[in-house]
């Protein structure tokens, strides 16, 4: 009588691998869930910032014309002084700012067709066109 019911204790007291395979199954489709959500979250908020890099860029780009009375020929120039600046008074920017959240180099024109200079923001992709986040934003928008 004493060994049936010890059997019956062990046999409760755990839990059996059915149960256990099937909690592991539930927690990552759950996770799964969560990361595709918080992805998409990642996403929006690079893009935003994106733009928000964008304006920056530009009135950083502004700010060189003001000092040398154009702006610069490449960004590049807003980080190291070109031989043709006379008045230059940067680094305007780091070199880390010429990069968009993704780390795509921005788009950059002078002269530009919409302006003194275009300014673009590729997007995700880093490429021009595109949807959603790979949407291009350009300084004249």
């Amino acid at each position: 009588m004493q060994s049936r019911s010890l059997r019956a204790a062990r046999r409760s007291a755990g839990f059996t691998l059915l149960e256990m395979l099937a909690v592991i199954v539930l927690i990552g489709i759950i996770g799964a869930v969560v990361v595709t959500q918080v992805g998409k979250n990642v996403d929006k908020g690079k893009y935003g910032a994106g733009k928000a890099q964008l304006t920056t860029l530009g009135q950083k780009i502004e700010n060189y014309a003001l000092d040398n009375g154009t702006p610069p020929r490449q960004l590049e120039d807003l980080v190291t002084k070109p031989s043709n600046a006379t008045n230059w008074q940067g680094p305007y920017a780091k070199p880390s700012e010429l990069k968009d959240p993704w780390g795509h180099a921005f788009g950059y024109k002078y002269p530009g067709e919409h302006g003194s200079f275009d300014l673009i923001f590729y997007g995700q992709d880093g490429q021009p066109g595109g949807d959603g986040f790979s949407k291009d934003v350009g300084n004249w928008q």
